[in-house]
């Protein structure tokens, strides 16, 4: 790996969906050692529980229920735990996301019926209206806040106002939109919406979460398949003993509760929303500057991460594009599109303007090196 330029920690910046680059100071966090029964260790918990019920406005109405694992765990422990198995689920699809959970209602069996768009188009409004009035069995919709595949942001309050009206649960998949795109539990209805640490909360990867409201989560007893994925009965063991059932993912929780802290530091949603929103207008400005073409026009593009179309240039190989990148200290991603050949660059994680006119600048000098002069689309 070259010397040029890297995090304070040597590493790459991680230009990812996640896992993200970290501040040093939520990697030192994990420095330490805390045994899970600790006083300490319960008290940090148990205020990181109230915190996140915080950031949805949803004290006195919702809880919050941790969950060892990745962000998936945690969308399969929705499902499985606020879908009954009587239940029929309204999947809207327009990504990878989507179809994973329908992957997880087979491996459930939970009967469901997808609605899907195109990975370039947000769900539609009123084919959802439609589909509510023709089936009476739909119990449950569920929602991609933010599509990683592409970047694109759907419209939740609208999604959120249609099934409201229908008096049906919504459930939501926030993983790489929480903490940056504002969610009010008092403006937007829903069961509950999960999301994970090492998203935009700029934690370490290893823990996911569910913020569900109280009366709904009651009603979930029972439900879930899995033991280890019950959030019912994690939710009342914590609320008995302040304690997780199993080994709890004690350094991820050290850090994420600095994450929280720096969170609160930058202005909560506000603050870490704008940030990412002034790294997406850079970087977007900048590509389209060199030629490349983003996949979403502005007002569908979530400032999470941006999908660029493949340059069809003979010289053009994103294999070393990609390497070139890492070695001048930049991580991004590859594309996970049906409908476009593609490459993906995030901008979240402890990133500012600098790392992405950084990234810019990589970008530049290799397609210099391959000796491309204009970008083909």
């Amino acid at each position: 790996m070259s010397t040029s330029i890297h995090s304070p920690t040597g590493d790459p910046y991680l230009l990812t969906p996640g896992p993200l680059t970290t501040s040093p100071t939520v990697k030192q966090a994990m420095l330490h050692d805390y045994g899970s029964r600790d006083q300490t260790f319960i008290n940090t918990n148990a205020n990181m529980l109230n915190r996140l019920v915080d950031i949805v406005n949803g004290a006195g109405t919702h809880v919050s229920v941790p969950l060892q694992g990745s962000g998936t765990f945690s969308v399969e422990a929705m499902i499985g735990c606020f879908v009954p198995s009587d239940g029929k689920l309204l999947i809207l699809i327009n990504g990878a996301y989507g179809h994973r959970i329908a992957k997880i209602c087979d491996y459930y069996q939970r009967e469901y019926l997808i609605q899907e768009s195109a990975e370039d188009t947000p769900v539609d409004i009123d084919t959802l209206d439609a589909t509510l009035n023709s089936d009476s069995d739909i119990s449950h919709v569920v929602v991609v806040f933010c599509e990683t595949t592409s970047g694109i942001l759907n419209p939740l309050q609208a999604v959120a106002d249609v099934v409201a009206r229908h008096q049906r649960s919504l459930l939501i998949d926030a993983m790489s939109a929480f903490g940056a795109l504002p969610l009010d539990a008092q403006e937007i209805t829903f069961d509950a919406v999960v999301a994970s640490s090492n998203k935009c909360l700029e934690g370490a990867p290893g823990m996911g979460f569910c913020i569900a409201r109280e009366s709904a989560l009651q009603q979930t007893k029972g439900n879930s398949p899995s033991l280890s994925l019950d959030l019912y009965d994690q939710w009342q063991a914590m609320t008995k003993n302040k304690q997780w059932r199993f080994t709890p993912p004690t350094h991820v929780l050290l850090a994420f509760d600095q994450a929280l802290n720096e969170f609160d530091e930058e202005g909560g949603v506000a603050g870490r929303g704008g940030r990412y929103r002034e790294n997406c207008d850079l970087l977007v400005a900048g590509m389209r500057e060199l030629g490349f073409k983003t996949l979403l026009p502005d007002e569908l593009q979530a400032p999470i991460i941006i999908t660029f179309h493949m340059p069809k240039n003979a010289e053009f190989d994103f294999n070393a594009f990609y390497d070139g990148l890492k070695d001048q200290g930049y991580v991004i991603y590859p594309g996970k599109l049906t409908v476009a050949d593609s490459f993906r660059m995030g901008c979240i994680g402890r990133l500012g303007l600098d790392q992405m006119q950084g990234a810019l600048d990589a970008v530049k000098n290799i397609i210099a090196k391959f000796g491309i002069e204009k970008i083909i689309n």
